[in-house]
């Protein structure tokens, strides 16, 4: 359940909306009270999400004995709700490109805060990168983000991205069909992963909340990719 909370947010809604949603689902028909027992929340909080709910159009209710009696949408609507927003955010896209001022020389280290902020930087690669080069000691992303990873890898896999992945022995890597892993010995835990592409660097330090640094300078890059090629040339398969 908490897995599918994240994939609920990812998606667009919020933890408390996600909640109630599973709630009503697993209940079926059912009036506020009990959802709000099975949700764990307290009342207040439960009618503010059906609310909003409603408002999505992913709940509906109907009147029994003056009550409010509420039901799940069909979860497949959940797929047109994304395609709505696809469509509108097309629509919307000449307009706020006529707004746009591209800067006249993009800054050489852009910083990144949160999940919402690490994915950002992987969306990133999806758009530009050929082929990434990654130095990731104990393979946190799929653990971090495992609502995201799956995407990811799936992108990874249509786009034709070639990975060649340095991890610590024994960690735990979800890789594509496109990943070439090797391991190095395991003797100290690191929090950071580089992921080196194009003419970027970016430094991911898991943390909580995570943060990433990305470096577009290509000596750095070029700099990046000769230590990642004497660390592979030692790695073991």
């Amino acid at each position: 359940m908490e897995n599918l909370v994240k994939k609920l947010k990812f998606l667009g809604l919020t933890k408390v909306e996600a909640e109630v949603y599973l709630a009503l689902l697993k209940l079926g028909m059912s009036r506020a009270g009990k959802i709000s027992k099975e949700a764990q929340l307290n009342r207040t909080t439960t009618y503010a999400a059906l609310k909003s709910l409603l408002d999505k159009g992913l709940i509906s209710y109907v009147i029994e004995s003056n009550r409010k009696v509420f039901k799940a949408t069909n979860p497949k609507y959940i797929l047109e709700l994304i395609k709505e927003k696809e469509e509108e955010a097309e629509k919307m896209l000449p307009k706020l490109l006529s707004l746009y001022t591209s800067p006249k020389k993009e800054s050489q280290v852009t910083l990144f805060y949160g999940y919402k902020g690490v994915k950002s930087v992987f969306q990133d690669i999806l758009r530009t990168a050929k082929e990434v080069l990654v130095i990731d000691a104990e393979g946190q992303f799929s653990e971090k983000m495992s609502y995201y990873a799956p995407y990811y890898i799936r992108e990874v896999e249509r786009k034709k991205i070639k990975i060649r992945h340095i991890v610590r022995r024994g960690a735990k890597v979800n890789s594509t069909k496109t990943t070439t892993i090797k391991y190095i010995p395991r003797k100290t835990k690191s929090q950071s992963v580089i992921d080196i592409y194009g003419d970027k660097v970016a430094i991911i330090i898991w943390s909580e909340p995570p943060e990433a640094v990305v470096i577009k300078n290509k000596a750095a890059a070029d700099s990046f990719r000769s230590y990642f090629e004497i660390l592979w040339k030692s790695a073991k398969n």
